[in-house]
C-alpha cells in the first residue's frame, strides 16, 4: 500500500509539472453561419475560408484563455429562413460563446433579434447600409459615411455631377440609395434616377436603355449577388464604359473583377478598407498565411474576408482581457476600444457605436483582375453612427437608424 501511495504522489507531481496544453483543455464553442452555397456564395466562400483560418491562427497561438476554439458552422444556402433556424441552434443547442455571421442585411436582421433574445454575443462582419445600434452587436464592416461619402466626393472632384443609382431590391439597397441621395446633394450633384433590382434578375436590357437615355456621368452600383454580375457585362457590351463612370459599394466583394474580363471590369471605382494590394507587413503576413492554407492560385482575398478575420481576432483579444467568455464582461472589454493590426491597417472599436474606426482605400479595377489603390484615408470614424448611437450612455438601445433619423 505504501508503494501505491508513493506512485500516486509521483504521478500527481508529474501532472503538476507538465500542465495540459490548450488542445487538451475543454474547447470553447463558437458559431458561424454564412452562405457557402447558393447565389450569395460569391461572398460566402471567402468569408468561410477566413473564418477557418482565423480559428486556426487563434488556436495555433494558444487558443483563448488557454482553451482551443471549437467552430460550429452552418451553411445558410443563400436562404434567409435558414439563418433564423441556425441562429436558434447556435444559441440554444450549441451554446456558443459568440455568433459571427450573416452576409446580406436581411440575414443580419434575421440573426440579430435571436442573438439579443438569447443573450448571445453577435458579430456582423460585412459592409452594410449603417445605423445598427445594439448593445449585443458588434459590426466590423465599412458603413456609408466611410464608403459611399468618399466615392461620391471622388466623383464630384473628378467633374462628375449627374448620378444614376442601381440598387438591390431589399433593405441594403433601399437604405444605401437614400445615403447616395444625401451625399450627392451635399456635394452639389444630382441623382437623376434610381432603379431597384430584385436579386433574381440577370437581364439588364431595360436598365441599359434607361442609362443610354439619362446619360448620367456616374452610375452608382449597389447591386448584390451572382445574378447581378450580368449588369457589368451588358453595360460594357452596350459601349457605355467610355461614356459614364461606375462607382460601387459592392463590386469586388464577390470577386466580380476576377470573373469579368478586363474590358468589362477595368476602371470601376470602389472603396473598401482592404485590398490585396494594400502595403504593410500585417498584410504581407496575412497573404502568406492565406496562400499556405488555400494555395497560391486563390482568386482574390476580399474585404469581406478581412472583416471576418478582424471580428474573430477582436473578440478573442476581448475575451483574454475580460478573463472570461461571459457576454457582459466581453462587451465591456470590447467597449474599452481595443485595437488590432489588421491586414487593412490598424482598426479599433468605436466604443459608443460598436463599429470600427478603420482605414478606407479607394481603388480602380485594373486589367489584371485586381485593383489599383489610388488613395487612402486613415482612421475614418463611423460618423453617422456616432451622431445617432451612444451605447455607453444608452445601453438599452436595440434598433437600426436610417438616413432620415437624426435623434435617438
Amino acid at each position: 500500500m505504501a508503494r501505491t501511495v508513493v506512485c500516486a504522489t509521483v504521478l500527481s507531481l508529474l501532472f503538476l509539472q507538465a500542465p495540459a496544453s490548450a488542445a487538451d483543455k475543454e474547447p470553447i464553442p463558437v458559431g458561424s453561419v454564412l452562405d457557402e452555397t447558393g447565389g450569395l456564395n460569391i461572398y460566402g466562400k471567402a468569408m468561410v475560408d477566413a473564418t477557418k483560418l482565423a480559428i486556426k491562427s487563434i488556436n495555433d497561438a494558444g487558443g483563448v484563455l488557454g482553451r482551443p476554439l471549437k467552430l460550429v458552422s452552418y451553411d445558410a444556402q443563400s436562404d434567409n429562413a435558414k439563418y433564423t433556424t441556425y441562429a436558434n441552434q447556435l444559441a440554444l443547442r450549441d451554446r456558443v460563446a459568440v455568433i459571427m455571421g450573416g452576409i446580406t442585411s436581411a440575414s443580419r436582421e434575421a440573426i440579430r433579434p435571436i442573438a439579443d433574445r438569447n443573450k448571445t454575443l453577435y458579430f456582423y462582419n460585412e459592409q452594410y447600409e449603417g445605423g445598427v445600434c445594439d448593445k449585443n452587436v458588434f459590426l466590423t464592416g465599412i458603413v456609408p459615411s466611410q464608403q459611399i461619402a468618399p466615392l461620391v466626393d471622388w466623383a464630384i472632384k473628378n467633374g462628375k455631377k449627374k448620378f444614376y443609382v442601381l440598387a438591390a431590391d431589399y433593405n441594403y439597397g433601399h437604405i444605401s440609395a437614400d445615403w447616395v441621395k444625401q451625399y450627392v446633394a451635399k456635394a452639389g450633384g444630382n441623382v437623376d434616377g434610381v432603379d431597384f433590382i430584385p436579386l433574381s434578375v440577370s437581364e439588364f436590357g431595360s436598365v441599359v436603355t434607361k442609362l443610354q437615355e439619362a446619360k448620367p456621368d456616374v452610375v452608382v452600383s449597389l447591386l448584390v449577388g451572382g445574378n447581378h454580375i450580368a449588369f457589368y457585362r451588358q453595360f460594357a457590351s452596350a459601349g457605355l464604359s467610355n461614356r459614364m463612370q461606375i462607382v460601387s459599394a459592392t463590386f469586388g466583394l464577390g470577386n466580380e473583377q476576377v470573373v469579368l474580363s478586363p474590358n468589362e471590369a477595368s476602371g470601376i471605382v470602389v472603396a473598401f478598407p482592404y485590398f490585396q494590394e494594400v502595403k504593410g507587413s500585417a498584410n504581407d503576413k496575412f497573404r502568406d498565411a492565406w496562400s499556405k492554407a488555400y494555395g497560391a492560385n486563390y482568386p482574390y482575398i476580399t474585404d469581406s474576408a478581412v472583416a471576418v478575420w478582424n471580428g474573430w481576432h477582436l473578440w478573442a483579444s476581448a475575451v483574454e482581457k475580460a478573463g472570461s467568455t461571459d457576454r457582459d464582461k466581453v462587451i465591456a472589454a470590447l467597449e474599452a476600444g481595443p485595437t488590432f493590426d489588421s491586414p487593412s491597417g490598424k482598426v479599433s472599436i468605436d466604443s459608443g457605436t460598436h463599429h470600427l474606426i478603420q482605414n478606407v482605400h479607394i481603388a480602380k479595377a485594373n486589367d489584371a483582375h485586381g485593383f489599383t489603390v489610388i488613395s487612402e484615408q486613415a482612421a475614418v470614424a463611423p460618423s453617422y453612427e456616432r451622431s445617432v448611437c451612444d451605447l455607453k450612455a444608452h445601453p438599452s438601445t436595440a434598433k437600426q437608424f436610417t438616413p432620415t433619423a437624426s435623434t435617438k
